[in-house]
């Protein structure tokens, strides 16, 4: 399988190209490092001139990261001479001024120079010398052109790689096919039609919250807003995506959304009814209790959400660590407070007399194992929750009287 952009399975693109020479490199890496910058952008044809390390060389061909087929076509020179012999356009790179009377010139000028040359059948190098010191006076002479790269002149001189890969980057960029990939057209792009019935939509709902504000400027707002999305030639899927957004967010969050699959009713329901069943539970085994508790837990009524978010929001119950839809012993409380051993009981608006039977034994079965057991009609909470807050937290306050 290919991976980090290698694949072995294509074809190995090396149209003509210029000859690489490096004159006398220091290091093993830093040969094999411009091995693999030249195999990326179609280069094959690399030269050594007397190398200091002995060839051919392993830490060479590590750091070639697979581009082995320009290592084994590398060719041993002892001379410079010898190995721009067969060369018509030769091009020097340095980052000094050698005060030679010699057209200097950029990667990229260089591509444009090299390539009527070798389209014609000719021969062009590009010379790169030494890591310490780069290309010598007399090795400069033998150029035609000198190439220098626009770097910052504190600080210009490149590793050897990296020169080589912006003079083979310049010459692909001119000689190649382009981009090897683009992005893949996954849906058309939506029609007029489509997208003015998204607009519909999309107004209508803005117009519900009374959006166009003031009056005299909603043309100009809906055209505004209409070439934000114009903009951004959106495709069929995109649209689609968008209006399903549009109505998630204008319909609110309900079943999985809200955290179960019921709405606030028909989790009052479900209450009702396990009340009225002795919440389901079998004696003595407190396995369904605690999988009724999770039901009940992802499943809350409205009034359990709004005082679950109150209790959470307000500073004087932090640290009381309550918990909901929490089992204790085999009876499940709407919320428990363990460390101060407090149950606060949500009473529903209307309940069957199975119901409160069931809540009354419950509680007291609560109060003898010495919970505190504050009971809160859920009407109550939804309509004055400052209240309900304030009944809970008198209660924390006689239950840590009552633990002293």
């Amino acid at each position: 399988m290919p991976g980090a952009g290698t694949d072995r399975t294509k074809d190995w693109h090396a149209p003509p190209g210029p000859v690489i020479v490096l004159v006398e490199p220091q290091l093993g890496e830093n040969i094999g490092a411009a091995a693999r910058a030249m195999a990326n952008f179609g280069l094959s044809r690399l030269r050594l001139v007397k190398p200091r390390q002995a060839w051919p060389n392993d830490k060479a061909r590590m750091m070639a990261a697979g581009a082995d087929r320009v290592l084994a076509e590398t060719v041993l020179y002892d001379t410079l001479e010898a190995a721009i012999a067969d060369c018509s356009f030769v091009l020097a790179t340095t980052a000094r001024a050698h005060d030679q009377a010699k057209r200097v010139i950029g990667p990229a000028e260089a591509a444009t120079e090299m390539a009527p040359r070798i389209g014609a059948g000719g021969t062009a190098a590009v010379l790169f010398g030494r890591e310490r010191n780069g290309l010598e006076n007399d090795e400069v002479a033998l150029a035609d052109r000198i190439v220098t790269l626009p770097v910052n002149p504190a600080f210009a001189s490149l590793n050897l790689a990296q020169a080589v890969v912006i003079v083979a980057y310049e010459w692909f960029k001119l000689a190649g096919t382009g981009l090897p990939f683009a992005m893949p057209q996954k849906s058309k792009s939506a029609p007029k039609q489509q997208l003015l019935a998204f607009f519909a939509s999309l107004e209508r709902e803005l117009e519900k919250v009374e959006f166009f504000r003031p009056p005299d400027k909603r043309e100009t707002m809906q055209i505004n807003l209409r070439n934000i999305f114009i903009r951004m030639q959106p495709t069929q899927q995109d649209i689609q995506t968008l209006h399903g957004v549009i109505m998630a967010i204008a319909e609110g969050r309900k079943g999985p959304a809200r955290g179960g699959v019921l709405d606030g009713e028909e989790a009052e329901m479900l209450r009702a009814l396990l009340a009225e069943h002795g919440a389901g539970r079998v004696p003595k085994e407190r396995g369904p209790v605690r999988g009724l508790a999770r039901l009940l837990r992802r499943n809350p009524t409205d009034a359990e959400r709004a005082l679950w978010q109150a209790l959470t929001n307000d500073r004087r119950f932090a640290g009381c660590g309550f918990k909901r839809q929490t089992p204790v012993g085999q009876h499940i409380c709407d919320f428990v407070s363990f460390p101060l051993r407090l149950v606060v009981d949500l009473v529903p608006a209307e309940e069957s007399a199975a119901g409160a039977a069931a809540r009354a034994q419950k509680n007291a079965w609560l109060e003898a194992h010495h919970y505190t057991v504050v009971p809160l009609f859920a009407g109550d909470v939804e309509s004055d929750m400052a209240a309900a807050l304030d009944r809970i937290d008198q209660a924390i306050g006689r239950s840590k009287i009552g633990q002293y």
